[in-house]
């Protein structure tokens, strides 16, 4: 006896499907249309997003005896590569992450026995330091993409490049449903505190992962107020776990920085025995948020061990009148044209720091 479900058929409604085909179409592009102008008119413009895909590529792109510049978004924002290249005579590689801990990064390359080449390593010591949590995470995640990216993430990649640069609305860390939701103000209550608000866009990002403050964010106004307030919750640091005693959760962090501080010295002597050399640059800040790093990660503190145990050159902003003179807009980064000028006053304190 022939199944029921064999026999089963679906019938197909009699529709004008071409009409609605035409329909859907027609609506999807007017609400992708509407999408873009709204976001170009909140000051939106189409830039790559810096995804591990992007920092994968050029971590590739490394050669044995490559300029690398490795560090957070201070690294990033205030070196010029064309003026790097001029200066240096060879054209860096941009490994500096936006949030990030710069130690994983220099352990990788310490730990590749093909690389001997030069390090520039942007030092914030209560980043650098960060024994764990976000910062830890962004790098240890553009190193996984590197080591472990599938050849399906690369196609994808190179589609992505493409779409970003012409489409403004592409922003992932800003306008993914998951982002807007996130800025829906959630008060603070008995066992959640909300984090703190990340900075929204204010830079662009090209190809050679050279950042660019925003015209917008250079000027006085809501923008770069918003985001200098954004700076000293960030970088405030949270308060110890109610779930452990605060005495062991401090012994914990000490032992864990102490830990850094060995891994780091570690490194560099890894990468020097075989010819590469490392520079550590302080990257300018100002206003309030100097006033609270200086307060919570003073020069005399972290900087000058750093310095001395790996006996690595250092090249502090605050030294030399000619890279002091610089003010940040929104207290963290350079404006595009500050940084053009700060990396040619910067590159002759390099050059005299890796000399043989």
């Amino acid at each position: 006896m022939p199944s029921s479900i064999s026999s089963f058929e679906r019938p197909i409604p009699t529709l004008p499907w071409r009409g609605l085909g035409l329909a859907v179409v027609l609506l999807t592009l007017t609400a992708t249309v509407a999408w873009e102008i709204r976001c170009r008119a909140w000051g939106y413009a189409p830039t790559l997003n810096d995804t591990s895909d992007l920092w994968a590529q050029h971590r590739r792109a490394v050669k044995p005896d490559s300029i690398v510049i490795i560090g957070d978004s201070r690294a990033l924002f205030d070196t010029d590569l064309d003026a790097l290249e001029q200066g240096l005579g060879r054209r860096p590689v941009q490994l500096a992450l936006v949030g990030s801990c710069a130690y994983p990064v220099l352990e990788d390359l310490a730990n590749d026995e093909q690389f001997r080449g030069t390090i520039i390593c942007g030092l914030v010591p209560g980043m650098f330091l960060a024994p764990a949590g976000p910062p830890v995470e962004n790098s240890k995640n553009a190193l996984k993409r590197y080591h472990h990216g599938t050849v399906a993430q690369r196609a994808s990649q190179q589609l992505g490049l493409r779409l970003e640069e012409h489409v403004a609305f592409l922003k992932q860390e800003d306008l993914t449903l998951a982002q807007l939701l996130q800025q829906v103000p959630v008060p603070n209550r008995a066992d959640f505190h909300a984090p703190p608000r990340l900075p929204p866009y204010f830079y662009t990002l090209d190809r050679d992962r050279r950042a660019r403050m925003t015209v917008q964010c250079e000027h006085p106004g809501e923008l770069q107020d918003r985001i200098k307030h954004d700076w000293i919750p960030l970088f405030t640091p949270p308060p110890p776990p109610s779930f452990v005693p605060k005495e062991a959760f401090l012994k914990g962090m000490g032992e864990a920085i102490e830990a850094r501080f060995k891994a780091i010295t570690a490194s560099v002597e890894k990468l020097r025995a075989r010819g590469g050399k490392v520079v550590f640059v302080r990257f300018p800040f100002s206003g309030e948020l100097k006033k609270l790093e200086d307060a919570g990660t003073p020069r005399v503190g972290p900087w000058a061990r750093i310095i001395k145990e790996t006996g690595a050159p250092g090249i502090y902003f605050e030294d030399y009148p000619e890279l002091a003179s610089f003010d940040c807009p929104e207290w963290s980064h350079l404006s595009g044209p500050d940084s053009v000028e700060f990396t040619k006053r910067l590159v002759p304190h390099l050059k005299k720091a890796l000399a043989p």
